[in-house]
């Protein structure tokens, strides 16, 4: 009976098909057990491979030896490996259960790789999809994270999500096959642990069919998130002027720009509260900012602007040319390349960031204007703003560098000698 319901699955969500090699993560617990041992009765080629995490001393061996010898036994090709969990938690600066999921699953798939296998599958099935749904829940998520698991994620594919853990048990006993058991999971220490060992019987009690109505509204979830998100991404086509900046007069006009919002800023570690903020923002004055890990998010004038941390670009260099000139050379039009007379320069030319009373003479004015209400006549952004360089020449700027020379080093009729300057990165 799950062997016919699982086949049928596979089918549905077309996860993959009998030409297909699969690489099977075979843990030894009950559920990879179950995996294993149902694709090869459906008659898959299959590779199993095993991680020793060295997490649960004597436990961790013994999960190994079992594996060993039921691939042995089931005449499938293994691959084992043995990881330092704990060092690579450290170094990276992770948790325990998130540095032994990207070790296994970078692991799956240089396995799948070696043997030119189509999907690694995985044994989560209803109730893990269901503890899913409660764990997203409980920290606060979006439509997406009430989904549950999905079926097919790239090359990971998941074919028992439509049956539970007791059919599994039941299954497995019906064919006589033992398995392994993780001590830990008995242990209500974790919080996915809390979920399955007391949250969950709690509801049971109110609904007998708890994790079947959670899973059934997972999977409805899902096909409605499907139409949210193409209507939220075709919302964020609307908005957007450029890659990293959004209309907000256009956004207010969306029927919910918190919703446009989230889906476009969480994915850059901002968390639901900090959007929330965001969008209050959008009613008050400009200039304030917002920060991820790795991005700034800058609530300017008529615009949102969004800048990587990091991206200060590289560091910048002068690059100087001097030749001689007939008189009436006609100065090349180009925004990022100066041309000034050097017979008028006062010293070396130095490049820097402008500061605060930094003044300088715009080409084709008399008067001095400072740096600051120069860039904002031209509505420069804070962002913008913080990347402006100037050039100067014996402490007098004589470029705003990629805008404006200074009046007073500018090539006239009687130029004899020019500077040609650039900035490079």
């Amino acid at each position: 009976m799950l062997k016919h319901k699982i086949e049928r699955y596979i089918n549905e969500k077309e996860l993959f098909n009998h030409n297909d090699k699969l690489v099977v993560a075979l843990s030894g617990g009950a559920d990879s057990v179950a995996l294993l041992r149902v694709l090869l009765s459906l008659g898959y080629s299959c590779t199993a491979a095993h991680c020793n995490f060295h997490l649960r001393a004597d436990e961790s061996d013994r999960d190994e030896a079992f594996v060993r010898e039921l691939c042995s036994d089931v005449s499938v090709p293994l691959e084992v490996i043995h990881f330092n969990t704990v060092e690579y938690a450290t170094k990276h600066g992770v948790s325990i259960e998130m540095a032994a999921r990207e070790l296994r699953y970078s692991w799956f798939e240089d396995i799948r790789q070696k043997y030119g296998a189509s999907y690694i599958a995985v044994a989560h099935h209803k109730d893990d999809s269901v503890e899913t749904f409660l764990l997203n829940l409980s920290r606060g998520t979006g439509i997406n994270g009430l989904k549950g698991i999905m079926p097919k994620n790239g090359y990971i594919v998941r074919p028992l999500l439509e049956v539970g853990r007791n059919d599994i048990l039941d299954y497995l006993h019906g064919i006589c096959q033992n398995y392994v058991t993780d001590s830990t999971n008995l242990e209500n220490v974790y919080t996915r642990n809390k979920i399955r060992l007391d949250i969950i019987p709690l509801f049971k009690q109110i609904n007998p069919s708890f994790c079947d109505s959670v899973y059934e509204t997972a999977s409805r979830l899902a096909d409605v998130a499907a139409i949210y998100r193409q209507a939220v991404l075709s919302a964020i086509e609307r908005v957007m002027l450029t890659p990293y900046s959004v209309s907000i007069e256009k956004l207010l006009n969306e029927i919910s720009p918190q919703a446009v919002l989230f889906e476009w800023l969480s994915p850059l570690g901002f968390n639901s509260s900090q959007i929330k903020d965001i969008e209050r923002s959008l009613h008050s004055i400009s200039g304030k900012m917002f920060y991820s890990e790795k991005w700034v998010l800058l609530r300017d004038r008529d615009v949102l602007l969004i800048k990587e941390k990091d991206d200060e670009g590289a560091e910048c260099k002068l690059c100087v040319k001097k030749f001689a000139v007939e008189h009436g050379f006609a100065v090349p039009r180009s925004k990022d390349v100066a041309y000034l007379d050097a017979d008028k320069l006062c010293g070396e030319l130095k490049l820097r960031k402008w500061q605060s009373g930094d003044k300088f003479v715009p080409y084709g004015m008399k008067g001095f204007k400072k740096v600051r209400d120069y860039l904002r006549d031209r509505k420069f952004s804070l962002f913008e703003k913080e990347s402006v360089m100037v050039v100067t020449s014996g402490g007098e700027i004589v470029w705003l560098v990629n805008e404006r020379t200074d009046n007073r080093f500018c090539v006239d009729f009687n130029t004899e000698n020019v500077v040609e300057v650039k900035v490079m990165s």
